[in-house]
């Protein structure tokens, strides 16, 4: 299959040490099935090299699908930044997933401003994030994806005949102050060699909310109706097809009015009656996570909106002229020499810097971000003396005072290490910027308080 591979392929991929490969199958119909004929599917990670057909005659071939199929966390099914209920559904991918490099921004200070978030996502997009190792490609809150490549090996007689293969790549979208999901199904990547049965072959793929939060909800359906059975040649001409999926408000949990689900397709071969179908009987290579919430801190507060549920970063430029620079450089410090920090610990190790140790929005206890800011402030007169403040400096601290994790973490949450946070003056205007930027990404990426969200702070230059 390499050969074929190459030919339908541009981009040589190496298969993943930690690859999710298992066979996918339907029930054999007892009555069509020839018992010499037989096609074995397996489903690796997007663009994964197969055997060729020369080392599947030979039996190495055979053998490699049988050694893949032990390999990696095969119900590894969500995504590692997966937040809120839907996080705790099934085990998360243990890497993260691709993420497109951060924009720099340039302005002045105390005027700064976030992009809005991107909201579509081509398939090209899609296979470059997905790269070589990549189980999920976030490009924002709203456009997240995920793909499969499917190999059928067909047999005879125990003897492989042939093979063939296509790609599976799916993308969740969310149009701008919408509370519709678009998923997108792309089939790419379809070919054969030698003795198969694909050309009359079915791929049936359908999708169901796999549990919802609370699990009430009604959703109302659009676009293709699935399931839905298409011949592989009719998907080799024309593979894409689009379904929305929309949650009235109302139906949620909490003020935010929250709704989370898991989105899950799957995906089925149907060969021809001649040929009969061996191994496992169906599988759903990975589950999407959706949100819809209604909070009335949040923009299009009167209807509410949808949103994947997924961390991103926040991301701060600490590069000269970017307006938040000074903060930028303060948590960069935290981060990677946390022991010249004030106030002093042996044990400071803050949150935030990676998606899995994340901030959390603190909004509605308006008490406990008082007591934030009440300690940092404490803690710069301390350290830098009354006058801190004289040239016009403003006490940063990190983490924000507007997340649970805060100067007073440790005065609510007794397992919290002593002193986990940092406290240091900097330049008003680019406090006042960072600020903007904060509230920025907050209401554009739909950020709820408590932990049912999350997210973290990248650094650029």
């Amino acid at each position: 299959m390499k050969q074929l591979l190459r030919n339908v392929r541009a981009r040589s991929i190496a298969l993943a040490a930690s690859a999710l490969i298992w066979p996918l199958v339907t029930p054999a119909v007892a009555h069509a099935a020839s018992p010499d004929q037989r096609v074995d599917t397996y489903v690796l990670p997007y663009g994964a090299h197969a055997p060729s057909l020369a080392e599947l005659k030979s039996g190495q071939g055979l053998a490699t699908l049988r050694a893949l199929a032990n390999a990696g966390d095969i119900q590894a099914r969500l995504a590692k930044e997966t937040v809120g209920p839907a996080a705790s559904f099934a085990p998360r991918a243990q890497r993260e997933s691709g993420y497109p490099a951060p924009v720099e921004r340039h302005g002045v200070a105390g005027a700064a401003s976030l992009a809005d978030p991107p909201r579509t996502m081509t398939a090209t997009e899609c296979v470059a994030g997905l790269g070589t190792t990549n189980k999920f490609f976030v490009k924002s809150r709203y456009a997240v994806c995920s793909g499969a490549s499917f190999h059928q090996t067909w047999l005879q007689n125990e003897k492989p005949t042939g093979e063939s293969q296509f790609n599976v790549v799916v993308i969740a979208t969310v149009p701008s102050a919408s509370r519709e999901v678009q998923v997108t199904y792309h089939f790419t990547d379809m070919a054969s060699t030698g003795r198969t049965g694909i050309t009359t072959t079915g791929i049936e793929t359908s999708a169901t909310i796999a549990k919802s939060w609370p699990s009430s909800v009604q959703y109302s359906w659009g676009g293709t109706q699935l399931p839905v059975t298409k011949l592989w040649v009719a998907l080799r001409s024309n593979g894409t097809f689009s379904q929305t999926i929309d949650a009235s408000a109302g139906q949620g949990n909490g003020s935010v009015d929250l709704i989370s689900a898991i989105y899950q397709p799957s995906f089925k071969i149907k060969p021809p009656m001649a040929w009969k179908l061996g191994g496992a009987k169906g599988g759903e290579p990975f589950w999407l996570a959706l949100r819809w919430d209604k909070a009335p801190y949040l923009p299009n507060s009167n209807t509410g909106a949808a949103s994947l549920a997924y961390q991103t970063p926040l991301v701060y430029s600490a590069a000269d002229g970017a307006p938040e620079r000074g903060v930028a450089r303060h948590i960069e410090k935290v981060f990677t020499n946390p022991g010249s920090t004030v106030p002093p610990s042996a044990t400071k190790k803050v949150p935030g810097q990676t998606p899995g140790d994340p901030l959390s929005r603190l909004y509605n206890d308006t008490k406990r971000r008082e007591a934030n800011y009440n300690k940092s402030r404490y803690n710069c007169l301390k350290y830098f003396g009354d006058d801190y403040a004289k040239n016009g400096d403003e006490c940063d601290e990190y983490p924000f005072q507007s997340t649970y994790q805060g100067a007073a973490a440790g005065d609510y949450d007794p397992h919290q290490l002593p002193n986990n946070f940092s406290v240091m003056p900097v330049p008003g205007p680019e406090n006042g910027a960072a600020g903007n930027l904060l509230l920025d990404f907050y209401n554009k990426n739909r950020v709820v308080d408590g932990p049912d969200d999350g997210f973290w702070v990248q650094i650029t230059h």
